[in-house]
């Protein structure tokens, strides 16, 4: 997981989907996600981390249900939402945190 701490630690901003394989709404956010990723294309970073595989980064941030997705910048979690979260709600706080 140093990737993931080295990643997270960028002044970009960087969306992290906590997810698991079972879960009906993580697979929702898929679509979604991938969409995201076209919009903001390379002014910040998304990361999808199974949260079954990776259960010490999963207690660290206090995941306690899935999907969660948390905006870091410079290491820190800076925005945070449970649930399926539409596109706009994603850019629009991903914006936020672009210099």
């Amino acid at each position: 997981m140093s990737d993931f701490n080295e990643i997270i630690n960028s002044e970009k901003p960087t969306l992290v989907d906590f997810y698991a394989t079972w879960c009906g709404p993580c697979k929702m956010m898929n679509p979604i996600m991938e969409e995201t990723k076209t919009e903001i294309g390379d002014t910040a970073n998304i990361l999808k981390v199974d949260v079954d595989k990776n259960r010490e980064v999963a207690v660290k941030y206090g995941i306690r249900g899935v999907p969660t997705m948390i905006i870091f910048q410079n290491g820190q979690p800076v925005w945070r939402q449970s649930g399926v979260i539409p596109k706009s709600t994603l850019v629009e706080n991903i914006n936020k945190f672009l210099s």
